[in-house]
């Protein structure tokens, strides 16, 4: 059988944690930042884990994780 693929545009976003669950990055970050306060744009540089509904989706995707 082949190889399975993994998919490359949920390969550069997600990364599992020790424990097996999965961290991803906050959306909103990339432009139109002016109109955003300096606390909203602080917290939205941190990461955060995958919701527990997309987690078994996400999974699926990055095979060899």
């Amino acid at each position: 059988m082949p190889k399975m693929k993994s998919k490359s545009g949920a390969k550069k976003r997600f990364k599992p944690t020790g424990s097996g669950k999965l961290k991803r990055k906050k959306a909103f970050k990339s432009h139109i930042l002016t109109k955003k306060s300096s606390k909203r744009k602080r917290n939205l540089t941190q990461t955060t884990l995958v919701h527990e509904a997309d987690e078994k989706a996400v999974k699926k995707m990055l095979p060899y994780s």
